[in-house]
């Protein structure tokens, strides 16, 4: 913004150039916005350089976050998570459904259904032939996992 700073130094120059007389109505006018402007200019200034302060601060930190994710959730080439989760592949319309383990020791019968089209992929009560035999997951993670358990 140093364009901004340039220009009212202009301004400041071009008044000065005008012979106004200070004293007058449309002097102290003339003086007081052109202040204005170079205080506003100042301020811009600033704002531009803490706003540039914050983009590599924030940056840093999105690095040693991004570091801190491997280091966490990596073990093995594997994330530990996918132990926990079983897929079907819906019969209807080819959706990958992941579902918990633990609903395979459930004594409960329930119904795992694909969140695209309804159709039911899987249940737990020995009797039922899934289109696709559930298989672990390896190295691999969907978000949504906590919201398709509210589904079941």
């Amino acid at each position: 913004m140093n364009d901004l700073k340039t220009k009212v130094a202009y301004l400041q120059g071009l008044s000065a150039g005008l012979d106004f007389n200070a004293d007058s109505k449309e002097g102290k006018l003339l003086k007081g916005i052109i202040e204005v402007l170079d205080e506003f200019a100042d301020s811009v200034v600033d704002l531009e350089e803490a706003q540039e302060q914050m983009e590599d601060y924030l940056e840093s930190i999105d690095e040693d976050l991004y570091h801190l994710e491997d280091e966490v959730y990596e073990e093995d080439g594997l994330n530990t998570c996918a132990d926990h989760y079983l897929e079907v592949d819906c019969p209807r319309c080819g959706e990958t459904v992941c579902f918990d383990s633990e609903i395979l020791e459930d004594d409960d019968i329930v119904e795992v259904t694909c969140p695209n089209c309804d159709e039911v992929v899987f249940v737990n009560d020995g009797d039922h032939q899934a289109a696709d035999e559930p298989e672990a997951l390896v190295g691999k993670v969907n978000d949504t996992f906590g919201s398709e358990d509210e589904d079941i």
